[in-house]
């Protein structure tokens, strides 16, 4: 029996984030990780996805470049064998990279094996035992395969296989419209692939403002076959799978379910805890402290089925590794929420979402904005898309955004930072703008919803100088 202060269950991002902390205060611990070493991230998910989806925008470019007097663009071509061995080549480099991150530890510290729980301080790892003060669950997740489907499996391929595929299927049906389906459904798409995408109604990639759905929606299925009416039927016919969504049906060579993960709890023995687990088996945990009940226990990153992202990840690594260590249990204040798809235009949901707005009763304005026809989306031929944020009717505070827009993953991060720092829209509107960029397009949807709200104190957009000393003498 190894008795060690802190055993930290799984090595993907929020078990490396943890272990960061841990390795601050004692050098007595153990990450145990049964899995490929390398983070979900750099191997299956957010990098190698944008290596692919780099790849199809600058394909798809070509088709304004005629436009732009660039002329010859209709001669290229694309080899997908080789774009599928960039993407693994880059894959492999963001890989590698995280593991060299560990070399300074792995030999003390590191037992591949799979590790069950005996009791609360006891950990079966098959051949030998770890007792530890302190455990952090950070097992990660998996991708969902429903089990009506298992007979199909021969022509279904979820997003941890996916890149390991030296070519791209001539047809395939995309079957969930979250951010990976939404992603590399298109970029497949854009790579010459033929691609059907199916989901569950029409709000896709965490999109909840009715008009942002619709408009995404419409827009999308523009440039791609969508259905909406979900999957009724999965069937083999002639070596081809037939998908049937609603009263449409279509073969295609194979299925890509992306449809989400499941977090990795079972088969880790919650039952021998003594904790209260939910009708998912999920236990029940504080999202501010990482502690399950009022247990040695903690949980962090896509295991605990919260904010399954890598920064969300980290973060909650990190406070459980901080709480781990400490004898006293300390709360931490999450950052505010966001999430970005890297379609084309890419999505955004800032803070709350409409949704959560509605549902809350608060009381609020809207502000709207069409990049069609806005200057710098017309410069750049990206003149699609549309923005809503969302302000408290009586303060003018900033509560939340969703757009489907170009360049949304950088007005999200402007959004998310002075969200962050609790400013109305008048404190924003004194902000610099410069012209012609994309962010114009943010502040007319400020303006709009200024014009909406209470509490303006300046009657320009500037402030006020109250005093000699603000004065901008020339």
């Amino acid at each position: 029996m190894r008795e060690v202060e802190v055993a930290i269950i799984g090595a993907g991002s929020a078990g490396l984030a943890a272990r960061r902390e841990v390795a601050k205060v004692t050098d007595n611990y153990v990450v145990i990780e049964a899995g490929a070493l390398g983070t979900t991230c750099a191997r299956v998910g957010c990098m190698p996805s944008k290596v692919l989806i780099q790849a199809a925008n600058d394909f798809e470019r070509r088709k304004q470049m005629a436009e732009e007097g660039i002329l010859g663009s209709e001669q290229l071509r694309i080899d997908t064998k080789q774009v599928m061995a960039h993407v693994r080549k880059l894959r492999d480099r963001f890989v590698r990279a995280v593991k060299n991150d560990m070399n300074d530890w792995v030999q003390t510290h590191l037992i591949q094996k799979r590790a069950t729980f005996v009791d609360r301080n006891t950990l079966d790892l098959g051949d030998e035992k770890i007792r530890a003060k302190k455990i952090i669950i950070a097992t990660g997740s998996r991708p969902i395969l429903p089990k009506a489907w298992e007979p199909y499996k021969s022509h279904l391929i979820n997003t941890d296989q996916f890149f390991e595929q030296e070519d791209l299927p001539g047809s395939v049906a995309v079957i969930g419209l979250g951010v990976i389906g939404l992603e590399l459904g298109q970029a497949l798409h854009r790579l010459g692939v033929r691609v059907t995408g199916v989901g569950l109604g029409k709000s896709m990639a965490g999109l909840t403002d009715p008009e942002v759905v619709e408009y995404s929606a419409n827009k999308m299925s523009e440039e791609m076959d969508l259905h909406f009416d979900g999957v009724t039927k999965l069937d083999l016919v002639d070596g081809k799978l037939l998908v049937v969504s609603g009263e449409k049906q279509f073969l295609v060579d194979q299925a890509f379910l992306t449809m989400g993960r499941r977090p990795n709890v079972d088969g880790l023995g919650f039952d021998q805890l003594g904790i209260h687990l939910d009708e998912r088996g999920y236990p029940q945990f504080d999202k501010t402290t990482g502690q399950i009940e009022d247990t040695n226990l903690f949980i962090a990153g896509d295991v605990n089925a919260d904010r399954p992202i890598l920064h969300e990840a980290s973060d909650e690594g990190r406070i459980a590794g901080f709480n781990a260590t400490r004898d006293q249990v300390l709360a931490f204040k999450r950052r505010l929420p966001m999430g970005i798809t890297f379609s084309d235009p890419e999505i955004a949901v800032v803070g709350q979402s409409h949704r959560s707005l509605v549902d809350q009763g608060v009381s609020f304005e809207v502000g709207r904005v069409s990049f069609e026809g806005q200057g710098r989306a017309i410069v750049k031929l990206k003149e699609k898309g549309q923005l809503r944020v969302y302000a408290e009717k009586k303060t003018g505070r900033l509560l939340g955004a969703e757009m489907f827009a170009p360049e949304a993953e950088h007005l999200a991060h402007l959004l998310a930072w002075v969200m962050s720092m609790e400013l109305t829209v008048f404190d924003v509107l004194a902000m610099p703008f410069y012209h012609p960029v994309i962010e114009e397009g943010l502040r007319t949807a400020l303006r709009d919803v200024g014009s909406k709200v209470c509490c303006q104190d300046s009657p320009l957009e500037v402030k006020i100088a109250n005093n000699l000393k603000e004065r901008d003498w020339a």
